[in-house]
């Protein structure tokens, strides 16, 4: 099971800390990966970090602004998001690549998400 926490309300300029942390099995072997989705819109890649925690992959719109790490003794993966925008706004979730590392279809095993609302 993945479970995503640390979301809320925080004001443009803001910072938040998501967490992403596995229980019942390890991932530690596995990629993984940050999606958020908008009220409206279709689900989309944020950020991915390969298993070992030596290779990172951001969509243009964090980059430069998130930082995604992860703990594999805790079995965690984190979302640093910092200068945020109101365009940040939406649930972002958690999930174990399997395949490839940008679309959601490289990803088979989801956690439930953690709304961060972004004020102006």
């Amino acid at each position: 099971q993945l479970q995503a926490s640390g979301g809320g309300l925080v004001q443009a300029g803001g910072s938040l800390r998501l967490s992403c942390a596995a229980s019942g099995r390890t991932f530690s072997r596995s990629r993984m990966g940050w999606f958020r989705q908008a009220p409206g819109k279709e689900r989309e890649f944020v950020a991915a970090i390969s298993f070992g925690g030596s290779n990172t992959y951001y969509a243009d719109s964090v980059k430069g602004r998130f930082t995604i790490s992860r703990d594999n003794a805790k079995n965690t993966v984190y979302l640093q998001m910092d200068s945020l925008k109101p365009e940040d706004t939406a649930v972002y979730s958690c999930a174990v690549g399997v395949t490839g590392i940008f679309t959601t279809d490289d990803y088979d095993y989801w956690g439930q998400g953690t709304q961060v609302t972004v004020s102006s």
